[in-house]
């Protein structure tokens, strides 16, 4: 698959995203979508269509792309004042320069210091840190009740997962996770820890992880669906 950017631009919200152009094999007929993680507009064409055909089809779909572009959460900055869904709780983001550049955590409120324009940068490495602690803990907590062993735990910025395992036993979430409440949290752990055991979804492997969390699952991964597109918005730039 290839992969490209056109000057066909769109508005919505203020932001003039441009239209990636995918070029796919595997592609029967022309296809739109918006990603409601980053506001990104890509169109994937079949081999052989022409690229000013594949592009006068989209322009012709602009109502429905701006309208699609306007459901997505807005990006969020991390800057002073600022709302930042610390475990799913808001917290207000307290910044001075003369205050140590140490990010510190008090009831509902985040502290930093240090020069305005390292804030953000600053805040996405303890929160990638943090996560990181949490899940690590987390992780092995389960290990140890589902009776199983991790070979490494790691963290990263993925787009279309929240946690993954591999047969070698490595386990890798987003640190987003921290921003949702602990139970989603904790609930992708388990599924996770689960896959140590059962390296499918069959019913053993439900069973498992519903044993480890000690509830069912489900609302868990049904927030997700329904708040995960605003949590990938938190300190990325469209």
């Amino acid at each position: 698959m290839s992969t490209v950017t056109s000057d066909l631009r769109f508005e919505a919200g203020g932001d003039s995203p441009g239209l990636t152009i995918k070029t796919s094999a595997r592609a029967r007929v022309l296809g739109l979508r918006v990603d409601p993680r980053t506001g990104a507009v890509v169109l994937t064409v079949p081999r052989g269509v022409s690229r000013r055909r594949a592009l006068d089809w989209a322009a012709g779909q602009r109502p429905w792309i701006e309208a699609a572009l306007a459901d997505v959460p807005p990006a969020v900055a991390l800057a002073h004042g600022g709302d930042l869904p610390l475990y799913g709780l808001s917290h207000r983001i307290d910044w001075r320069e003369d205050r140590p550049r140490t990010v510190k955590v008090e009831e509902g409120r985040i502290l930093t210091g240090g020069p305005a324009d390292t804030v953000e940068p600053r805040l996405l490495r303890w929160l990638i840190q943090h996560a990181r602690v949490v899940l690590d803990r987390e992780t092995r907590e389960y290990a140890a009740k589902a009776g199983v062993t991790v070979a490494r735990i790691g963290v990263g910025d993925p787009l279309s997962r929240w946690g993954s395992c591999s047969e070698s036993g490595t386990i890798r979430y987003s640190w987003r996770l921290i921003l949702g409440p602990e139970w989603v949290r904790r609930a992708t752990v388990a599924h996770e820890v689960a896959h140590r055991v059962h390296m499918n979804h069959g019913p053993d492997f439900h069973a498992l992880v519903e044993h480890l969390f000690e509830a069912d699952p489900g609302p868990a991964r049904l927030w997700l669906r329904r708040n995960g597109a605003g949590l990938h918005r938190i300190g990325r730039r469209r």
